[in-house]
């Protein structure tokens, strides 16, 4: 058995879950969500309990029992908590900045590059070198995320770019030897 997929999901106060056959809605304070799991996979509630079980030991029941508890526990943390991705940015000249539900990022490009908030995300600039990105849903923030890295990642020589919070970047040495045969 999956020692993930073993693990009961507690269902916090406030928080309602609807199991509609292989479709898991959760609804919460912060909003709702609902995805649908493999048919391999049944999800069951027993009063504040979610289990996740599997009907066989087939090898694609298996490597879907773990997945499909982590997304549905996933989503009762997203609606209750939710979750946030925080970015910084490190470059002379590298800044960003919040202009109503924008995020204009200016990372040594001739232009700046914009970012809007969706229903789902929500952006946030405290500091010109940091961005915090919130939403519920744990995919959709990472993504989003993701994306707003790609647009200057972290080069290796000088450490400038866009980088999340507690990632180390391995440096290299410049051209050492000049000069040596």
């Amino acid at each position: 058995m999956s020692r993930i997929g073993r693990k009961v999901i507690a269902v916090p106060a406030g928080v309602d879950v609807k199991i509609d056959g292989n479709t898991v809605t959760v609804k919460g304070p912060k909003g709702t969500l609902s995805r649908t799991i493999q048919p391999e996979i049944t999800v069951r509630q027993e009063g504040a309990e979610i289990f996740v079980e599997r009907g066989n030991d087939e090898k694609i029941s298996r490597s879907l029992h773990g997945l499909s508890r982590t997304l549905v526990s996933n989503m009762v943390v997203g609606v209750t908590d939710g979750f946030t991705k925080e970015l910084e940015i490190s470059g002379v000249g590298y800044r960003c900045a919040k202009e109503g539900s924008r995020l204009n990022l200016t990372v040594g490009y001739s232009h700046p590059t914009f970012f809007d908030d969706t229903d789902d995300i929500k952006i946030d600039a405290p500091t010109p070198n940091k961005i915090v990105i919130s939403g519920i849903d744990k995919q959709k923030v990472g993504q989003f995320a993701a994306e707003v890295r790609k647009i200057r990642p972290v080069e290796p020589y000088k450490g400038k770019g866009i980088k999340y919070v507690g990632e180390t970047v391995i440096r290299k040495e410049g051209k050492a030897g000049k000069g040596k045969k």
